[in-house]
């Protein structure tokens, strides 16, 4: 297994009771079911589809970024900025000194591609705990955290195991494999949007952080209330490299420019260690470092972001086919490999579990991938509304 892989907990991933030793016990006893991303067994029979990727070295180079020349609209949403659209290239390649996790990282970003997408407005910031609050009271939404998973959804599942929930980072307390991504999620009874590390657990002073937990449905439900929608994967990549052409980070060409931290990642040794040395452990506020191009916050880091593409691996050999690919709304269907029974959309971003040792998807062309019903105490979103 790549150790490049995110590790993410999925909702719909094989519910099996899993056998416990002494030692993991106290540490589950709270989670009613443990959940993996891209385990290695799922429900139902596999596919032997293939996943087709670019060969490294075979795609063409960076070109130019060709914003569009008209201006920003005279008015502009509260919270949102104008993102003029235009042609750029779309992927990800090796950057100089990156390691085989930041390689594996960038294989199913290739090719590089060129695409074109109109421009629009985006949210400044992720949708944050008080924004999310504003919409459950208006409409007294229920988030997929919140509701007592059916039987009929996870067959073989115990019934005890079905009990309402999410799925939480939680670092063992010393270093471990990291192909055993039971090491470090759980899934635990009670959390959500409100109790993001378990019921003991509140948002109370946390409005502007992110809000989290949230499943595909949740983010789209918001957006509709909102009179906005989820981005494509290509709006999200335009906007986030802020009129830059081919840079490794949202920021430019280093990670660390003059030893300055531009991102919330993870520092010390993953998972077990996180030495904060960018001011936090773990979650932080939105706009805490300073924006890109296009004046937008936390385009790497802090808390992944949703978007309305469908994942497959092969889908920018596909679109590279096109020339330039115009409003590009992702693949008719999903695809995962390694999960091939579970429809995935496509994350964007990173985390603050980012780190150069598992996961490198603060590098800015590269993708995530989540299944649709399951959230995670770093997943959030940001939205996006048409001119």
């Amino acid at each position: 297994m790549s150790r490049s892989r995110t590790g993410r907990a999925t909702r719909k991933a094989h519910l099996l009771p899993r056998t416990r030793s002494r030692r993991d016990g106290p540490r589950l006893v709270a989670a009613a079911v443990l959940i993996i991303a891209m385990a290695a067994f799922v429900r139902g029979s596999r596919t032997t589809e293939p996943a087709v990727l670019a060969t490294p070295g075979a795609e063409p180079s960076f070109e130019a970024t060709v914003a569009n020349a008209s201006g920003a609209p005279s008015a502009i949403p509260d919270g949102m900025a104008w993102i003029p659209g235009g042609e750029f290239s779309m992927g990800a390649a090796d950057p100089p000194e990156m390691n085989e996790v930041g390689m594996n990282g960038t294989r199913d970003a290739r090719p590089i591609h060129r695409v074109y997408v109109d421009g629009f407005f985006m949210d400044k910031t992720d949708v944050t705990n008080a924004q999310f609050a504003s919409f459950v009271k208006a409409t007294g939404y229920v988030t997929v955290a919140e509701r007592t998973p059916r039987a009929e959804d996870f067959p073989g599942a115990p019934a005890a195991n079905l009990v309402a929930g999410s799925v939480v980072f939680t670092p063992p307390h010393h270093p471990v494999p990291l192909n055993d991504h039971f090491q470090w999620w759980n899934y635990v009874r009670g959390a959500s949007w409100r109790h993001p590390l378990g019921p003991s657990s509140d948002i109370r002073g946390k409005d502007d952080y992110p809000v989290v937990h949230v499943a595909y449905e949740d983010a789209e439900a918001y957006a509709k209330w909102a009179g906005k929608r989820l981005p494509t994967e290509a709006e999200w990549e335009f906007a986030a490299r802020g009129g830059l052409s081919g840079k490794p980070f949202v920021w430019g060409d280093e990670f660390r420019p003059g030893g300055k931290w531009m991102a919330n990642t993870h520092q010390g040794h993953f998972p077990d260690s996180d030495t904060a040395d960018d001011g936090v452990a773990g979650i932080m506020p939105v706009a805490r470092f300073a924006p890109n191009g296009y004046g937008l916050y936390d385009m790497a880091g802090n808390a992944w972001q949703w978007t309305s593409d469908w994942y497959r691996p092969d889908y920018y050999v596909a679109l590279s086919a096109q020339g330039v690919a115009r409003n590009p709304r992702g693949p008719d269907t999903p695809f995962d490999p390694s999960e091939p029974g579970q429809a995935k959309r496509v994350h964007r971003g990173g985390s603050f579990l980012c780190t150069d040792q598992y996961c490198s998807r603060y590098l800015v062309g590269t993708r995530g991938k989540g299944e649709v019903s399951t959230g995670t105490n770093h997943l959030s979103f940001r939205c996006v509304k048409d001119r």
